[in-house]
C-alpha cells in the first residue's frame, strides 16, 4: 500500500509543480516515469532496512538470499535511475515490467506464509493479501507501459 501511496502522490504533485511552471501543457508519461522512479527508490529502500523479512518471501531451495534481496534492491535503485534518463527509459521500462513478472511468485510465498517484512516474522496478513497485491501489480505493469514504453 505504501509503494502505491508514494506513486499517486509523487505524480500527483509532479503535475501539479509542471503546471504551475509550465502552465497547462503537462508531460503526463515524464510526470508518471518520476513517480515510478520516486516508487522504485522507496521500494529499494526497504530491501536494505527490512531484509530479513525480505529474506523469508524467498523459496526455500535458493540460497544467498541475503545477496538476492540485495541485488533486487540494487536492480530498483537503476531502474529508478534508468526511468528518469530519455535514452534508457525505454529499455528500463520493458526491464522493469519483467522484473514486476519475475518478483510475483515471492508474494504469493508471502502470502501463504504470512509474512511480516518490518517485523520479519510470520505475523503478516496472509492469503488476503493476494486480492490487493496482484491487481496492483498488474496496475505497476500497466503503470510502466503506459509512461515508459
Amino acid at each position: 500500500m505504501k509503494p502505491l501511496v508514494v506513486l499517486i502522490g509523487v505524480f500527483g504533485l509532479s503535475c501539479a509543480i509542471a503546471y504551475l511552471k509550465v502552465g497547462q501543457t503537462i508531460d503526463y508519461r515524464l510526470n508518471g516515469r518520476i513517480a515510478m522512479a520516486a516508487m522504485m527508490a522507496f521500494t529499494a529502500v526497504a530491501h536494505f532496512v527490512f531484509w530479513r523479512g525480505m529474506v523469508l518471501m524467498l523459496p526455500q531451495f535458493l540460497p544467498y538470499k541475503k545477496e538476492i534481496v540485495y541485488f533486487t534492491g540494487i536492480v530498483e535503485v537503476l531502474a529508478a535511475l534508468g526511468l528518469l534518463l530519455p535514452t534508457t527509459s525505454l529499455f528500463t521500462g520493458v526491464g522493469l515490467i519483467i522484473f514486476f513478472v519475475a518478483i510475483l511468485p515471492a508474494n504469493f510465498i508471502d502470502a501463504m506464509k504470512r509474512v511480516n517484512l518490518e517485523k520479519a516474522d510470520y505475523t503478516g496478513n496472509g492469503l488476503a493479501y493476494l486480492w490487493f497485491r496482484i491487481p496492483l501489480q498488474i496496475f505497476f505493469i500497466a503503470w510502466v507501459y503506459w509512461c515508459a514504453v
